[in-house]
């Protein structure tokens, strides 16, 4: 078994169905001139600018500068590090990637950006998961790091609207990178963009998560603030961002919470960037963004963290049940119950799945649950009456561990419209409330979208349209052009004879910066 085998060989199958084959041999000779000509530029342009680890850090993940990584030569150094890598098609899901990272896998994204947008992509790609991503896991510190804030994001509670973003992003990013494309597909691709922004109707825990991320894996500087250092990954892969960040056209800021809060454009370079003092600094963040996350905080603070989001969930209940579903309404209580906590009564849409430390107990129950807080017992079955402190007097049969028929309900004398037919739990506390199923396994085999398969059509199009646009005459010269810097010493004839004939394909201008290359070694 090989160590990418391996890797994905110990995943969860809710994560295995995003990985991807890598097909190494697939890559044209342009996309490995594409590589080369990125991580040339970067390694010199980074060699006084970037962490220290960062070179040394290519070398031990498995990084060179002339052609394209395989993921097994990666993972083999990974290994060595606590990761691994695997691949994957373009965007994924929020959760997906976050959870990966968590346990210490990077997504790498199996695409390279075509030569016209070979300063800066918006799309994931290899150069940018692989030599932006991987290089600073060299560090012990960082690589931790990169591991908690992968989960804090996973944690993190997403609305329906942070769906509607993450797909705009995803289209905006496949348009660009169409050979095919017209203006008036990207001009509409940004639009949707910009109409997803605007329908949010509040700033989410993901979004915040997201941030946070964005502002220091992704774009974060480290040291002096005013000689400081690049850590983060779009900073480390893209040639125009790793000239610009450092210039006084960029406002460099300490870093501190404020950073979840900064909202960014994926669109164009960075005005801002925060400095951490070092990676202990990035702990310290992250730290207080925990602390303010209904992960962590449960309660009252949870709930409505929830219920305002419309998505799928789960609470954590004393005795360590949890509950993945919609949270639709709270009913406060007359008064406090138990730290962070004044409701009497939530209720949850289905499909509802019960589970205990992360491990689904029985198939989803396709109706509502409702969750009574306060100190009380019901039967083991048989009619049950409840009077809680909370002012909550609830009635009805129990007729299985949880399920009850015949629920009604009052709060102080006003009655409550409850359904007649759900699950029932007693809870003192709610201590912990956080985003996505409590067994994404389990959920994701009831309910995922089996059918997307690693990649959607429409990046499946723009794939074969640029494999499409590359000519075996130029695929050709490629190929020569490689052969000849192998040689060490270029034949002088041969060379002539190939700027020749690149001279009937000047759009070709990677090619023509390949044999200008070549030129210097003779």
């Amino acid at each position: 078994m090989s160590p990418t085998e391996r890797a994905i060989a110990r995943l969860p199958a809710h994560l295995r169905r995003y990985v991807v084959d890598q097909d190494h041999g697939s890559y044209t000779p342009r996309e490995h001139a594409v590589w080369r000509h990125i991580l040339h530029r970067l390694t010199e342009r980074l060699k006084d600018t970037a962490h220290a680890s960062y070179l040394s850090g290519l070398a031990a993940t498995g990084i060179g500068v002339e052609r394209i990584p395989s993921l097994d030569e990666m993972n083999e150094k990974l290994e060595t590090l606590g990761w691994s890598a695997v691949g994957v098609r373009g965007f994924i899901p929020p959760a997906v990637f976050t959870e990966l990272q968590s346990l210490g896998v990077l997504a790498i994204a199996a695409d390279i950006r075509s030569h016209e947008h070979i300063g800066y992509t918006p799309a994931p790609d290899i150069v940018h998961e692989s030599a932006g991503h991987a290089p600073i896991l060299a560090d012990a510190r960082y690589a931790q790091y990169l591991k908690r804030c992968g989960e804090a994001g996973f944690r993190a509670i997403a609305s329906v609207e942070d769906q509607a973003v993450y797909e705009a992003i995803r289209n905006l990013s496949v348009v660009k990178e169409d050979p095919a494309a017209s203006e008036e597909e990207v001009r509409l691709a940004e639009e949707r963009l910009r109409a997803a922004s605007a329908s949010r109707r509040y700033v989410s825990e993901s979004t915040r998560a997201s941030r946070l991320y964005w502002w220091t894996a992704e774009y974060g500087l480290v040291g002096d603030l005013g000689q400081p250092k690049i850590y983060g990954a779009g900073l480390l892969s893209s040639l125009g961002e790793a000239a610009h960040c450092l210039t006084e056209a960029v406002a460099k800021v300490p870093l501190s919470l404020v950073c979840a809060d900064t909202e960014y454009d994926i669109t164009q370079m960075q005005p801002q960037l925060f400095v951490a003092r070092d990676f202990d600094h990035l702990f310290d963040v992250l730290k207080a963004f925990e602390a303010t996350m209904a992960w962590r905080l449960g309660g009252d603070h949870g709930l409505e963290e929830a219920l305002r989001a419309r998505t799928v969930n789960h609470l954590v209940l004393d005795g360590g049940v949890e509950l993945t579903g919609k949270v639709v309404a709270r009913i406060p209580a007359r008064g406090a119950l138990a730290p962070g906590l004044s409701t009497a009564l939530a209720r949850l849409e289905g499909p509802i799945q019960v589970s205990r430390n992360g491990q689904a107990q029985d198939r989803p129950w396709p109706g509502e649950a409702l969750v009574a807080f306060g100190s009380g017992a019901l039967p083991h079955r048989g009619a049950f009456s409840l009077d809680l402190p909370s002012g909550l007097f609830l009635t009805g049969f129990r007729v299985g561990e949880h399920e009850v028929i015949n629920l009604r309900g009052h709060q102080d004398g006003r009655p409550l419209d409850l359904p007649s037919w759900a699950l029932l739990f007693l809870s003192e506390g709610l201590p912990s409330l956080a985003g996505g199923p409590a067994d994404p396994g389990a959920w994701d085999a009831w309910f995922g979208d089996h059918s997307a398969m690693g990649e959607g059509e429409a990046e499946a199009q723009a794939r074969d349209r640029k494999a499409a646009s590359l000519s075996s005459e130029v695929a050709g010269l490629y190929l020569e052009v490689r052969a000849l810097r192998e040689a060490q010493k270029p034949d002088s004839a041969r060379l002539q004879a190939l700027k020749t004939r690149a001279m009937d394909h000047p759009e070709e201008w990677l090619l023509q910066a390949e044999l200008a290359e070549l030129e210097t070694m003779r």
